[in-house]
């Protein structure tokens, strides 16, 4: 798939998400700008690890 093509998908996808949900996506497109794309792979695994693990780090937390 083209670039071109990726790009249009997403505002396709874009036109049917919730508003309120519009402000988390740029933030989240905004805070990625600029980053190589080892640290937004690495980042996006530590977040997954740690929404996956969070009611284990909750109980470790108390």
């Amino acid at each position: 798939m083209t670039t071109k093509q990726i790009k249009s998908r997403i505002q396709r996808a874009l036109d049917n998400v919730p508003e309120n949900v519009l402000e988390e996506i740029l933030n989240y497109l905004e805070e990625i700008q600029g980053k190589s794309a080892d640290k937004v792979v690495m980042s996006q695994r530590i977040r997954k690890i740690l929404s996956e693990d969070k009611e284990l780090l909750e109980k470790l937390a108390q």
